[in-house]
């Protein structure tokens, strides 16, 4: 069974970091496209990073530029999302996405990808 799964959200004050932690089984990532999305209470879902399966695009949102990153590590079949500098307005649920051969658009939202993992809570607050 194809599964991602995520790790690392929390509790965290404003200023403070997380590193989420998205391992997939059931397939290796290799040839995958990778990424984050989150939703917000009350928003609309939204893409915040992503990388293509060739490795050769990399983007993020605007409301997170500067202050995450994104990076896999193929061999542990695993990719991250390190966040520095959290604001309130990074709560949300964080969810970590992945496409056989995908792409990484500028516009994230025009990304597709079929694999999702079930969400992982972060929640910025003092």
């Amino acid at each position: 069974q194809l599964q991602l799964v995520e790790s690392g959200g929390g509790l965290v004050q404003p200023g403070g970091s997380l590193t989420l932690s998205c391992a997939a089984s059931g397939f290796t990532l290799d040839y995958y496209a990778i990424g984050w999305y989150r939703q917000a209470p009350g928003k609309e879902r939204e893409g915040i990073s992503c990388i293509s399966s060739s490795g050769s695009s990399t983007n993020y949102a605007d409301s997170v530029k500067g202050r995450f990153t994104i990076s896999r590590d193929n061999a542990k079949n695993t990719f991250f999302l390190q966040m520095n500098s959290l604001k309130h307005e990074d709560t949300g649920v964080y969810y970590c996405v992945a496409e056989y051969l995908g792409g990484c658009p500028r516009r994230i939202a025009m990304a597709y990808f079929d694999y999702w993992g079930q969400g992982t809570q972060v929640t910025v607050s003092s």
